[in-house]
C-alpha cells in the first residue's frame, strides 16, 4: 500500500472521530441530529488543525457485539460518513466495532470512504465480547465482489484482548500480511491510550519487511519523538481531546499541537538520518526499513 496515494503525504497524521451512542447501542440519547452535530464538529477541528485523514468509530457504542452490528447502527454510520465526506476533504476510513469488518466495507463502498480497520482479521482473540476469530477468507472475498479497492488495517494483538492461538508478534505479523492479505498491520498497547513497548515496535518491524505498519494507541506530543524512529504516520484519538479526557470532543488547539510536534519529530529523525549517512531515515534497522503508524 502506497501511503502517499492514500492520505496524500508519507507521514500522515490520522484523527479518530468517536461518534456519539448510535440508535440500539445501551447509552442511545435519541436524537441522530446530535450524533451528526458532533462528528461534523470533529471533523472540522481535526481538518483545521491540520491532520491528513480522519476514521469515525461507534466508539461509545459499548458494550460491543463480537461480529455484526444492529442494521441501525449501519445505516447511522452511513449518514455520517457521508456528512463528513462533503464536509471536509480528506481521506476517511471507518472501523465498526467490535469487528464488523463487512459493515465496514460496506459503507466505505456506498459513501466512497477508503479505508477499513479490523480489529481481528486473522487468528483467535479472547475479549470482552466472547472469542472473536478472524474471518479474513470470507471479508477478501467479500471486497472483490464489491469491486471496490478499500484498503483492509488490520490489527495483530489487538488491545483489549488475548490471542489464544499464538503469541508470538513476529508471527503474527507475518500471517497477517501473508495469509490475511491485509494491506496495513496495527499495533497496539495493552488498552486505549496505551502505546507499545519499543520492544514490540522493534519486532513488528523486522517482521513487517517494509510494508505498512500502525501502532494502535497512545501517541501524545510528548512520546512521539521516541516512536518517530518506527513509524510513517500516526492514527490519535485520546491526545486530542478536550482535556485529554476520552470523553470530551476534539480540541482544535490540541489537534495543531500534535501535528506541530509530530512533524518537528519527522523533521529531527530525517536530519539525525542524514548526519548518519541513512538517507533512509530509520535508524531502528540498518537493513530493510518498516515503519509502523500509530493508533489511538
Amino acid at each position: 500500500m502506497d501511503l502517499r496515494t492514500l492520505f496524500n503525504t508519507a507521514t500522515p497524521v490520522i484523527g479518530v472521530v468517536h461518534l456519539l451512542p448510535l440508535p440500539t447501542s445501551p447509552r442511545w440519547g435519541g436524537s441522530l441530529k446530535a450524533v451528526i452535530d458532533r462528528a461534523e464538529q470533529e471533523a472540522t477541528a481535526l481538518a483545521s488543525g491540520g491532520a491528513n485523514a480522519i476514521i469515525v468509530e461507534n466508539f461509545f457504542d459499548a458494550p460491543f457485539t463480537k461480529d455484526r452490528v444492529d442494521a441501525a447502527v449501519v445505516s447511522a454510520m452511513t449518514l455520517v460518513v457521508q456528512r463528513l465526506k462533503n464536509l471536509v476533504a480528506l481521506p476517511i476510513g471507518l472501523n465498526v466495532l467490535r469487528n464488523d469488518a463487512y459493515s465496514g466495507l460496506a459503507i466505505a463502498t456506498c459513501t466512497g470512504a477508503q479505508f477499513i480497520r479490523v480489529n481481528v482479521l486473522t487468528g483467535v482473540m479472547a475479549t470482552d465480547q466472547g472469542i472473536i476469530e478472524g474471518q479474513a477468507h470470507h471479508l477478501l472475498r467479500y471486497r472483490r465482489e464489491l469491486g471496490q479497492d478499500i484498503k483492509i488495517l488490520a490489527d495483530v494483538m489487538v488491545k483489549h484482548a488475548q490471542p489464544l492461538n499464538t503469541p508470538n508478534l513476529s508471527t503474527a505479523v507475518r500471517d497477517t500480511f501473508e495469509r490475511g492479505l491485509a494491506d496495513g498491520v496495527i499495533l497496539s498497547g495493552w488498552a486505549t491510550g496505551h502505546p507499545p513497548s519499543e520492544e514490540d515496535l522493534s519486532i513488528a518491524s523486522s517482521a513487517a519487511k517494509g510494508q505498512p505498519l500502525f501502532i494502535g494507541s497512545g501517541a501524545s506530543w510528548d512520546n512521539v519523538e521516541q516512536l518517530v524512529p518506527y513509524v510513517d504516520g500516526v492514527i490519535v484519538a485520546s491526545s486530542l481531546k478536550r482535556n485529554g479526557q476520552i470523553t470530551q470532543p476534539i480540541d482544535p488547539i490540541r489537534v495543531s499541537r500534535f501535528v506541530e510536534a509530530w512533524q518537528r519529530a519527522q523533521h529531527n529523525f530525517q536530519e539525525l538520518g542524514d548526519r548518519n549517512g541513512n538517507p533512509s531515515g530509520n535508524l531502528a534497522q540498518e537493513s530493510e526499513t518498516s515503519r509502523l503508524m500509530l493508533c489511538d
